[in-house]
């Protein structure tokens, strides 16, 4: 049970700390041992002699300078003191992350002075012993990277505490009686952080959101969201003015745009999507060559600068995908409505035009707005049957309109040859050392009541490859028109991946029987031939996993220096703008720029860039925690099954087990492992059985069966029953 906040701290003999502390806090500036004593609270003599004794051992070891005859500081430049963040562990210790150090700087438990999870600190560090990690304290939280969290509220008669689930929040949040607000025992609610006394051994915080109780499918849905600082819905004012623009299509606003209306036009999506941001026009030239057009819907026609509605969507930057639901960037009036690219409806697009041959040779592009009726409306299955079969009736099990119907002629041709097209695309861009991550993504099967019935994987096919070539295409050029203008724009940059995490990779797969050969230097060509000997095999969920990790992350940025996965010099966001900010933020550019405009300022773009990718990580973090919530809710109606898994990892206090037929991921303790006693052998990756040297090692396929299924942490634990 947490404990209220001690209201005195212990005193100290050696007052060494304090004082470095005290005087970095205020650097440059001198102070005498009564000032120093009178800031550290205390007045007796037996301190202050204890005081003097340390500022002249301090001041002789250079750590401190005595400036005048009684009178010391720090020098705020001093090379023992850096600025960086903390990266906690789960075991109360942390890190220090700089990029002054080659090796981040261990800070013990004791050391980290109030500091949190990924908060900017100004750090000591202390001189390193040979051998030994350098170790440091945290002097100052210069910045709180998060003063919002969620967790389960514990009411006393005087007090509260919340404690999150997090495993890297060390602490527990005091909440005094007048801040509970509504909130009962045991409620999951959102606390605000507001202060964290010197002498207190928690933060003080105020609950600023009741958000239901532990294990409710809302509830945990929500305090996902609220976790990472997402809204869950739109201010009633942003309805409101979403709810007032004007949405028809007028006749001199068509008349500015290119008329596209005519053209042959389709889109092609996931079944259950609402909101159709793209589609693909197809038109054989006389000449042999085809005219492909990527039509966008044109939300900055819509989303005007200044206005309530457009800084809604920039604080949010991106649409979140959960499994149970989407939080859009836009209100449902424009992200399903006004500018969904809906079959036979009058639509304002922004488009990039190619001239194509029949090798997939750009031969001309052109960029701007434009006016378009889609034709047809597909699904990826639908557009794939067609693919497959070169037949224009699609079958009942197929067709998502509840019927068989027939695809005109011209479609046909024109998928199969966008198809054709597509095919070369691809090809080309493996060639020029584009790295494939065709990765299974696990899908759930949901009731009325957003309960997980079942569990499928999404594989890309044909149909995805196709619409992912052509928008890539789009991407491609519109980045690139602009680049080599040298014009201030938004790049999606990609950096070359990180040579320490592929080298640990290495001897993780060579378990599996894997290797990578690096020693060319063709890292891309490499990687693909792995995905491709992994494609199908029990391990390669994990294998796909760790090439991903391996790689550096993509972000916004005005810096453009390409993006290394995709083999591209200039590549940007241009065709999602219904759900990412940043294509909003390119259209308009590329607007302005056909317009003749002069270059914008790189630094207020750069900061726009910064807030996406920041964002844009967030609602990954909260797509991936939604995920595992919902793994672990559908193996909770598993509990007396069997499954067959592989180790996914190991650890000196357990084995990771993902299991085959649904990906879902759990740990066996090392403790429940009963025909044994395992110890935790690093080189092999492995635990060794003491009596039979039984080896548990790295994909190794296991029978597991769940022992716990807790919603709250998001946590499975499994029972291990036999080798397979």
């Amino acid at each position: 049970m947490s404990k209220m906040p001690k209201k005195f701290g212990k005193k100290e003999k050696d007052f060494s700390t304090k004082i470095i502390k005290m005087l970095s806090q205020n650097a440059n500036k001198g102070f005498n041992y009564k000032q120093i004593a009178a800031l550290l609270e205390v007045d007796d003599t037996k301190s202050r002699n204890e005081i003097i004794a340390a500022l002249k051992i301090l001041a002789s070891t250079k750590k401190i300078i005595e400036s005048e005859p009684g009178k010391y500081l720090v020098k705020a430049i001093s090379q023992d003191y850096y600025e960086g963040t903390i990266d906690m562990t789960s075991r109360k210790t942390a890190y220090f992350v700089c990029p002054d150090f080659g090796e981040d700087v261990f800070i013990p438990t004791n050391n980290l002075n109030r500091a949190l999870d990924k908060d900017t600190v100004k750090v000591y560090v202390y001189n390193r012993r040979k051998g030994k990690r350098p170790e440091g304290e945290v002097i100052e939280v210069v910045e709180r990277a998060k003063t919002d969290f969620v967790g389960v509220i514990a009411i006393h008669p005087n007090f509260a505490f919340v404690s999150t689930a997090n495993p890297k929040m060390y602490t527990d949040i005091f909440i005094p009686k007048d801040k509970i607000g509504d909130a009962e025992n045991g409620d999951v609610v959102l606390v605000h952080i507001e202060d964290w006394p010197k002498k207190a051994d928690s933060p003080f915080g105020t609950v600023t959101k009741v958000l239901g109780k532990p294990g409710e499918h809302n509830t945990e849905i929500h305090a996902i969201l609220a976790e990472y600082g997402l809204p869950s819905e739109f201010p009633v004012e942003v309805e409101v003015f979403a709810q007032k623009i004007d949405t028809s299509i007028h006749e001199d606003e068509i008349a500015k745009r290119r008329d596209m209306r005519q053209t042959l036009t389709f889109t092609i999506d996931p079944k259950d999507a609402k909101d159709f941001d793209d589609a693909l026009s197809f038109k054989k030239l006389e000449n042999g060559n085809y005219e492909i057009g990527i039509h966008i819907a044109d939300v900055s026609h819509y989303l005007q600068e200044g206005t309530i509605l457009d800084d809604e969507a920039y604080q949010r930057a991106t649409s979140v995908y959960l499994v149970d639901r989407v939080v859009p960037m836009l209100p449902e009036v424009l992200s399903n409505f006004a500018c969904s690219l809906r079959p036979n409806e009058e639509k304002y697009t922004f488009s990039a035009i190619f001239e194509i041959d029949e090798k997939a040779t750009v031969i001309n592009q052109w960029f701007g707005r434009t006016v378009i009726d889609s034709n047809q409306r597909f699904a990826y299955e639908e557009a794939q049957y067609i693919i497959e079969t070169k037949d224009n009736t699609i079958p009942l099990e197929t067709s998502i309109t509840g019927s068989t119907y027939v695809v005109s002629d011209e479609i046909v041709a024109a998928t199969l040859k966008l198809d054709e097209l597509a095919k070369i695309m691809r090809r080309k861009r493996m060639n020029d050392g584009a790295i494939s991550f065709d990765k299974v993504e696990v899908k759930f099967n949901l009731s009325e009541d957003g309960d997980p019935e079942g569990v499928y994987f999404k594989v890309s096919k044909d149909a995805n490859h196709l619409i992912e070539e052509f928008m890539l295409l789009a991407n491609k050029k519109v980045a690139e028109y602009i680049g080599k203008q040298k014009k201030t724009f938004i790049y999606r940059i990609h950096d070359e991946p990180n040579e320490d995490k592929l080298y640990a990779m290495q001897a993780v797969i060579a378990k599996f029987g894997y290797k990578i050969d690096f020693r060319n230097g063709d890292i891309s060509k490499a990687l693909n031939q792995l995905m491709e000997d992994v494609n199908g095999t029990k391990e390669q969920n994990l294998i796909d996993t760790l090439a991903i990790r391996s790689m550096s992350k993509a972000k916004y940025s005005t810096d453009n220096i390409g993006h290394y996965g995709l083999a591209f010099d200039y590549y940007s966001h241009f065709t999602s703008p219904i759900r990412r900010y940043p294509d909003v933020m390119v259209h308009r550019l590329l607007q302005f720029y056909l317009n003749e405009g002069k270059s914008v300022s790189e630094e207020v773009y750069e900061e726009k860039c910064l807030h996406c990718s920041t964002m844009e990580g967030l609602a990954t973090n909260a797509e991936r925690d939604s995920i595992k919530y919902m793994q672990v809710k559908y193996m909770q109606d598993h509990q007396d099954q069997e499954f067959l898994g592989v180790i996914s990892g190991v650890t000196e206090w357990g084995i990771y087990v993902e299991i085959i037929e649904n990906k879902c991921e759990g740990m066996v303790r090392i403790r429940e492992i009963k025909d044994d006693y395992y110890t935790f052998d690093e080189k092999q990756y492995a635990l060794v059985g003491a009596t039979t040297k039984s080896l548990l090692q790295l994909g190794d396929e296991i029978y597991v069966k769940v022992k716990t299924a807790d919603l709250v942490k998001k946590q499975l634990d499994f029972y291990f029953l036999r080798k397979n």
